[in-house]
């Protein structure tokens, strides 16, 4: 590896700002951020660099700002560890006070820490988790003591009333997306009810979780915009999800359809193989609507004051959201240019006195346009009822974590989220990726993500409520994109993504929060640890009880013995446009790192079926998505060696013996046999592979062109495991174990 060369005043100041000028890529070589890319990454933070004296001057402005906020609004610490906590003055000790959540008070004296420079005072441990109020001298600051580690599935376990030991000794479930799910109800796209009904038929073949997509709310007056992973914000839901009959009871919603005249446009987009989410979702808001407005006579007394309730707990936030949405509604005017997603606007384009929701006009607005603001409060009210009746279900039905949850990495620049929380948003950047083996070109996400510094000056604020809004009603959550707790990959608007660079993120702070809400809500923590991994990272999440993802297409042997095992991108892949080679052998399961999930695939990768059968490659040579100079002969040749590893690897295994078979004819029950033997924590089945489906949800790099989100499933969820065959590929994927689980016992 070659040797960086020494800082330049850009790059100093790069560092200063948390930038990494240097960094390894997925292919274990170094790698310098241009100075053009640097200069343009810290323009954008608003730090002029044109000159070495501008450099300085911003060095210095970084200094004096860091030097004015000494004491941030909150500090983490963790359980049974001395304290350490910012503090700029010279004193060598400071008499403190340290008010616990419940009301004891602690007194003590702080002194300051040893070494050169050191600006930190030091209190003793304290053996209390929680939020607590410190008073240090003159100033004060929220001290979030945390645990040692997450909640883990074997807590969830013992506290579901099971020995971790008994016949089920690796707990299981299965990944679904959400939208996919089909009930025999005209619904058009699944629902909460029918996530409710995969519960229970799940947990009655011994699944203890099910992971869904993110449920964040999308705009609702943008039904082009439907990706989960693109969200107006991720604080609240997707109405979309809702099933308002468990409120309103099936006759009202009856009646809505037909009021509407909904009834055959529905049952004709029930009947499609992918959503048609613009022509969808403006229909079910009608139904909604019309049930709204008629909520007086529909509802019961308890049901609305239910409502009203919780109107009052969504508190600022949750009227701010519903401000967003009628504004932006009315803003976009009539439905022709709602659908036209690519000339809407949002509220970076509104009006000077609408671009802060504590703005007085947004005030008048909310009071003018009342009724229109609390029917999205209703709308939020309705996809929480249906995602807690889910959980219950699983719960209900014996599963000892329910549903998993997913935070998408970021939200739409221009969304809800953004508009309320503009002081720890990045603006001007998007999310993305360096170029990596699947993805050749790089990534941009086109998402925006907090400010490291604005989440510091805010005391995460942002972070923290992001973060119990998606921890509720779940028994878990995966964290898409793990890896920016500890960096992420700015891309400039605009720019490709290959010119972007990596801002630094507290990673201790932000895993003390996660695992002090992990356990206040008992809920497994799973951070998606694929891409470009800094070595540090995965040690971190493994000592904090965040759980890695072990996917089979990235589990192989040369990999292994560099102890990169956790689930990053295959490192002697060679960059793009080298010679390819051998191809590495696949790590038995037995030997995946056990601190993780594992899983055959991802909603970004091949299933089983389509992987064998090189489904993926001709979507990418159609869609240009292959690497530069690569063809698709070459691609379908590596596969076809990659097949030969996975089936010697079945081979050896005792699960499979014979020639290879044909690309058409996956041995899709051997390979689920022999992931099953993973001693993982817990193994998650990607639906799409216990039905043994070709297509993926997502490809990556597309918009149109693929039918990402849209693909609904043929089988009914209640009849998943209704057949032999089902019910086989199910028991080899929890490890051969027969039987399916007896009914729980009431809680």
């Amino acid at each position: 590896m070659s040797r960086a060369r020494p800082h330049s005043p850009l790059q100093a100041l790069a560092v200063r700002a948390g930038l990494l000028p240097h960094w390894t890529d997925a292919w274990d070589q170094p790698r310098e951020v241009s100075d053009a890319a640097l200069r343009r990454v810290l323009d954008g933070l608003g730090l002029p660099c044109g000159s070495p004296g501008q450099c300085a001057a911003s060095h210095a402005w970084l200094a004096a700002d860091d030097a004015a906020h000494a004491l941030p609004p909150l500090v983490t610490a963790e359980r049974g560890q001395p304290v350490a906590v910012p503090w700029p003055h010279t004193l060598p000790q400071r008499a403190y006070r340290l008010t616990l959540e419940d009301g004891a008070i602690i007194s003590g004296t702080a002194v300051r820490a040893s070494g050169a420079g050191t600006a930190l005072m030091q209190l003793p441990a304290v053996d209390v988790c929680g939020y607590h109020r410190l008073d240090l001298g003159d100033g004060h600051t929220t001290l979030a003591v945390a645990p040692r580690r997450c909640y883990g599935v074997a807590d969830a376990v013992r506290h579901a009333g099971r020995d971790r030991d008994d016949t089920r000794a690796t707990p299981w479930g299965l990944a679904v997306q959400l939208y996919s799910l089909r009930r025999g109800a005209p619904c058009g796209m699944g629902d909460l009810t029918a996530l409710a009904e995969a519960c229970a038929s799940a947990a009655r073949a011994g699944a203890d979780a099910i992971a869904i997509n993110p449920l964040h709310a999308p705009f609702a007056a943008l039904p082009g915009r439907y990706s989960p992973y693109a969200p107006s914000s991720r604080l609240f839901l997707n109405p979309l999800y809702a099933d308002p009959a468990t409120l309103f009871g099936q006759a009202a919603v009856d009646a809505a359809i037909a009021g509407v005249g909904a009834g055959d446009t529905l049952q004709a987009l029930e009947a499609r193989g992918e959503i048609d989410w613009i022509a969808l979702a403006p229909l079910r808001y009608a139904i909604l609507r019309w049930l709204w407005q008629r909520r007086e006579t529909l509802l019961s007394r308890a049901a609305l004051d239910d409502c009203a309730a919780f109107r009052a707990r969504g508190g600022t936030a949750l009227h701010a959201h519903a401000c967003y949405e009628a504004i932006q509604a009315q803003r976009l005017g009539d439905s022709a240019n709602a659908n036209n997603h690519h000339a809407a606007p949002d509220w970076r384009s509104w009006p000077v006195t609408l671009r802060s929701p504590a703005d007085a006009a947004v005030a008048a607005f909310a009071q003018a346009h009342a009724d229109e603001v609390a029917f999205h409060a209703f709308l939020q009210w309705l996809a929480d009822d249906g995602l807690a009746r889910a959980q219950r279900a699983a719960r209900d039905a014996g599963m000892a974590v329910g549903l998993i949850r997913d935070l998408a990495v970021g939200a739409d620049p221009g969304g809800s989220q953004a508009w309320t929380r503009q002081p720890e948003t990045l603006a001007g950047f998007h999310a993305g990726a360096p170029p990596d083996l699947y993805n050749p070109l790089g990534q941009d996400w086109g998402v925006a993500v907090f400010s490291p510094r604005g989440l510091r000056r805010h005391g995460y604020g942002a972070f923290l409520e992001m973060l119990r809004a998606n921890l509720s009603h779940a028994g878990g959550l995966r964290i898409d994109h793990v890896l920016g707790l500890a960096r992420m990959w700015l891309v400039p608007a605009g720019a490709p993504a290959s010119d972007g660079a990596y801002l630094r993120y507290p990673l201790e702070d932000l895993l003390r929060l996660v695992a002090l809400e992990s356990w206040r809500h008992r809920a497994i923590i799973i951070g998606e640890n694929l891409g470009t991994v800094p070595p540090e990272l995965n040690a971190a999440l493994s000592a904090r009880g965040v759980l890695g993802i072990d996917v089979l297409w990235f589990q192989r042997e040369a990999r292994a013995q560099a102890d990169a095992g956790d689930g990053a991108l295959a490192a002697d892949a060679g960059p793009p446009g080298a010679q390819a080679p051998a191809t590495a052998a696949f790590l038995p399961p037995r030997a995946w790192p056990p601190d993780a999930v594992a899983t055959t695939t991802t909603h970004d990768l091949p299933t089983v079926a389509g992987w064998w059968a090189g489904q993926d490659l001709a979507w990418r040579d159609r869609l240009r998505l292959l690497a530069s100079g690569e063809t698709l002969a070459q691609a379908q040749a590596e596969r076809a060696r990659e097949r030969v590893a996975l089936w010697q690897a079945l081979c050896e295994a005792g699960l499979c013996s014979g020639a290879v078979p044909a690309p058409e004819h996956a041995p899709l029950d051997a390979v689920l046999a022999w992931v099953g033997t993973a001693p993982t924590a817990m193994r998650l089945l990607p639906v799409e592979d216990l039905l043994g489906l070709a297509e993926q949800p997502n490809l990556p790099g597309t918009t149109s062109v693929h039918p990402n989100w849209q693909r609904r499933l043929d089988t009914e969820v209640r009849a998943w495991f209704g057949t032999p065959t089902l019910r086989a590929r199910a028991d080899a994927w929890r490890g051969g174990r027969r039987g399916a689980r007896p009914p729980p016992a009431r809680r």
